[in-house]
């Protein structure tokens, strides 16, 4: 019987081969397709489980269950659309009483697969200016304070998911969004940092808890760890 870490890194692969037949051939339909992919896969693989999904209806169900499978069939659909862009990815996390214990993010078009069973190694930093992903349409409004404060350096990308690997990748340092997203848009590429030995948090520092009646989060961040302390006093109001 495959891991909860093994499931996750198998569908987050599923879905995303599927994604790229599909962008190759043109397909419009990527969002629901990958769902129901997911969807229909987790059923198989694990029957007891619920699931919160961004392209499903959330009944609320989830929320007597203390396994709780978080997805984004497709963090990215902008980056999706503009191939040969590889900024878009597949989420796959599992949250239990609230925290994300197993969870996987592919990156289809690059052809990398991240997860919680094998925790990826982080590169030691190249030292210099911090570099700080951000969004290449929509930058949130901690930017201006980080540059200003930290002189961090702006690296535009794509998707939640390719931000937070990105890190992984040592191609950034650090990752901070205040304009608000919802809990499928960070939980896999949370779990997946945190197993990295990153530093993983709310803006002021604060636990992330998955699996709210609400799944909308306001911020988040996620960052090398010696950088942690001095990216939320730079934030902190006030300071």
């Amino acid at each position: 019987m495959m891991t909860d870490d093994q499931v996750a890194a198998r569908l987050a692969t599923e879905a995303g081969d599927l994604l790229v037949g599909m962008r190759s051939a043109g397909g419009t339909e990527g969002d629901w397709r990958s769902n129901e992919l997911l969807l229909r896969r987790l059923a198989e693989l694990r029957p007891d489980d619920a699931v919160l999904s961004e392209e499903h209806v959330d009944d609320g169900a989830r929320l007597t269950h203390r396994r709780v499978w978080i997805i984004d069939p497709l963090d990215g659909t902008r980056e999706y659309g503009e191939p040969p862009r590889d900024d878009w990815a597949v989420h796959v996390a599992l949250a239990v009483d609230g925290q994300p214990v197993a969870g996987a993010v592919s990156l289809p078009a690059a052809g990398l697969v991240y997860g919680t069973g094998t925790p990826p190694e982080v590169p030691p930093s190249i030292g210099g200016p911090v570099r700080l992903a951000v969004s290449r349409t929509r930058p949130p409004a901690c930017v201006d304070t980080l540059v200003a404060r930290l002189g961090a350096r702006l690296v535009p990308m794509g998707s939640a998911g390719a931000k937070a690997m990105a890190i992984i990748r040592g191609d950034v340092d650090i990752y901070a969004h205040s304009g608000g997203q919802y809990e499928w848009d960070s939980c896999a590429p949370v779990a997946v940092a945190a197993s990295a030995g990153l530093h993983v948090s709310r803006l002021d520092g604060s636990p992330l808890r998955y699996n709210a009646p609400n799944p909308y989060l306001p911020d988040l961040l996620i960052c090398r760890p010696e950088l942690a302390g001095a990216v939320i006093d730079a934030l902190r109001p006030g300071s």
